[in-house]
């Protein structure tokens, strides 16, 4: 099985406004890849700086998310299914940034290793951190590869446990 964990950093309030993502591939249970993006969002402004320390300075050099799509896409191609922690989120900012670039998004089904953690360790309360904490993992949260690596994590370990994806 091969998958891809993924994990946002955005901007502002808007979905479009990428800043960095981090993207962790899994193949048979072992990480292959891993790959971290800053992105330069369309606009500048920075309203998430106190949650992931992202700042306009730090990015205004950085390519856009159109130029950085290639990249991603690479990692992505194959993957049986991306993984995210409340997926809503991180589904809605790809599939944002993607129409904002007049790209067609990934075809590719989603995981959300929060509601996997309900379902699998009947963890409460399932954020990020305290999945993280139940199952032993590193997590430097709001750091795109960390958060990505992470809900990897998340599906290593239920897939151990016998979960069915």
């Amino acid at each position: 099985m091969t998958f891809v964990a993924i994990d946002f950093e955005t901007a502002d309030h808007g979905p479009d406004s990428a800043c960095a993502v981090g993207l962790v591939r899994v193949s048979d249970n072992r990480v292959v890849k891993r790959q971290y993006y800053l992105i330069r969002p369309k606009r500048r402004s920075f309203f998430f700086t106190s949650v992931h320390g992202i700042t306009w300075e730090n990015v205004r050099r950085k390519p856009t998310f159109e130029m950085v799509w290639g990249r991603i896409q690479n990692v992505l191609r194959g993957a049986e299914f991306i993984a995210s922690h409340s997926v809503s989120f991180d589904r809605r900012v790809l599939e944002s940034c993607c129409r904002a670039a007049k790209i067609p998004p990934p075809e590719i089904p989603y995981v959300c290793t929060m509601k996997l953690a309900r379902r699998i360790w009947d963890i409460h309360p399932t954020n990020l951190f305290s999945v993280c904490r139940y199952l032993g993992l590193p997590l430097n949260h709001h750091e795109a590869l960390s958060d990505a690596e992470a809900c990897a994590g998340i599906v290593v370990a239920a897939l151990r446990d016998g979960a069915k994806i």
